[in-house]
């Protein structure tokens, strides 16, 4: 009688692992591409490496909010304003 439930019990634990598609590969083969389309794609390549120079570079600016502001605002000081007593 325990050797029927030992095997019940394996059973039990096989048959979830074996129903996970053991037969399917999920890695197809890998097709080796002819000439023609090998050299197709270093001319995209190309193309493509080409078009990325055309794009003008962008103006990194340390001041976001520089073109909102007037150009007569006064600037604040960095210095803090002590006030109060400094008597410890």
């Amino acid at each position: 009688m325990r050797i029927l439930g030992a095997a019940a019990l394996v059973a039990l634990l096989v048959v979830p692992a074996y129903a996970q598609a053991p037969n399917v590969n999920l890695i197809p083969e890998l097709q080796s591409k002819t000439p023609e389309e090998k050299e197709a794609e270093a001319a995209r390549d190309k193309a493509y490496k080409e078009s990325l120079k055309k794009i003008p570079d962008a103006k990194v600016s340390s001041d976001p909010w520089g073109n909102v502001r007037s150009g007569d605002a006064p600037k604040t000081s960095a210095k803090p304003k002590k006030t109060g007593s400094t008597a410890n």
